[in-house]
């Protein structure tokens, strides 16, 4: 019987009160120490900030719950160190590996699209001086970025990628929309609808055409029914873009001046002031929280996402025809059981939660399977 570990996870924070809405980093982060707290054979969680900024109270999550601590208070007590949102120096990796802690990287990026996108446009996702660490025990990676970015992490960190469980809780979701009305949760309202599109517009991954374009068929087809089409992290195309508001100024919904193209928003603040229906269109991500936390408040959520095909109102592919219908399923039917579909939706996503004994039963094999190879 091995003893119970201590493992540490690690986070990269650019401010001391960094929200946790910027990116799903930090949150993952969370999740997964939820999950490893859960298993059997772990005894201890940290969290492992990477960068120089003071860990303070400004922290936007209880510490009493998941201790955060610095690489240097952190380095000489673990057994397991899993690198996931700050990376850790090649010192400090031999810093490590001398006192025989294992090293995972957790792979949740869409690196292989980051990567191809720096090198082909000059976008400088990816550093010149970028410092691959060749000395990981393990290459743990979630589901959706498998099919496109598996082969990257197998090269070049030297170890076979292996899949394994996406994790996601609604405690954040939860707590940032209970200042809202219904805590932030989807009710029907009278007349035509707000359609709102929340890519991030930052590479091809999750870009916000084909959303728009599947909001203007529905648009030409039943114009009674909608009301206006917030597309969100757009207004730099907007006022940027000639190509994309050449492209925008062919739609009727946009000449109808039924469409804006604003900043950043938290998803919890826009869902529950501005939205009624999310669309939304991924291409080599089919998971991730946004989808989660739009599903789990109620929102009808038109999607491709095939990981979670069951939830929401899915289309396949790049199918925007199909897409259209079933926006157009959703403006005129969903109010009839949005109860019902709320709660539907929660049960399906029960199977992502920490507290799942499929999730808790997976690390803990993975752990224990880290554990008999030696340290590289």
């Amino acid at each position: 019987m091995r003893d119970r570990l201590r493992i540490g996870i690690t986070i990269g924070l650019g401010s001391e009160g960094e929200t946790l809405w910027n990116n799903g980093i930090k949150q993952n982060a969370v999740f997964l120490a939820e999950a490893l707290k859960r298993c059997p054979g772990v005894g201890r969680v940290c969290l492992v900030n990477t960068t120089h900024i003071p860990l303070t109270s400004a922290l936007p999550w209880d510490r009493e719950r998941w201790p955060t601590l610095s690489f240097e208070e952190a380095k000489d007590d673990l057994d397991v160190l899993i690198e996931l949102g700050g990376q850790i120096s090649s010192q400090q990796t031999d810093y490590i590996k001398a006192r025989g802690t294992r090293l995972v990287s957790y792979c949740c990026g869409s690196e292989y699209v980051h990567t191809t996108e720096s090198v082909l446009f000059g976008t400088r996702a990816v550093s010149s001086d970028l410092f691959v660490n060749q000395r990981f025990d393990a290459i743990w990676m979630i589901p959706q970025v498998a099919n496109i970015s598996q082969g990257y992490f197998t090269v070049l960190r030297r170890r076979p990628a292996e899949v394994v469980p996406f994790v996601w809780d609604p405690m954040f979701i939860t707590e940032r929309c209970a200042q809202y009305l219904q805590g932030g949760e989807y009710r029907p309202r009278e007349g035509p609808r707000r359609l709102t599109v929340m890519e991030p517009n930052i590479n091809v991954v999750k870009f916000c055409l084909y959303p728009v374009f599947i909001a203007e068929l529905a648009f030409r087809s039943r114009p009674e029914l909608v009301s206006f089409l917030h597309v969100t992290n757009a207004e730099h195309l907007a006022k940027q873009s000639k190509e994309f508001v050449a492209i925008m100024t062919k739609l009727d919904i946009v000449q109808q001046h039924k469409a804006s193209f604003v900043g950043r928003f938290e998803t919890p603040q826009f869902l529950s002031e501005m939205t009624d229906v999310v669309i939304s269109h991924q291409w080599e991500n089919p998971l991730n929280y946004f989808y989660l936390e739009v599903c789990w408040q109620g929102y009808p959520l038109v999607h491709n996402a095939h990981l979670v095909s069951d939830l929401g109102y899915y289309y396949p592919g790049h199918d925007i025809d199909v897409g259209a219908s079933q926006l157009l399923h959703a403006l005129q039917a969903h109010d009839a059981n949005w109860d019902r579909y709320r709660d539907a939706q929660r049960r399906l996503i029960e199977r992502f939660q920490p507290s799942n004994e499929r999730v808790t039963s997976r690390y803990d094999e993975l752990l224990h399977g880290l554990l008999q190879q030696p340290v590289i």
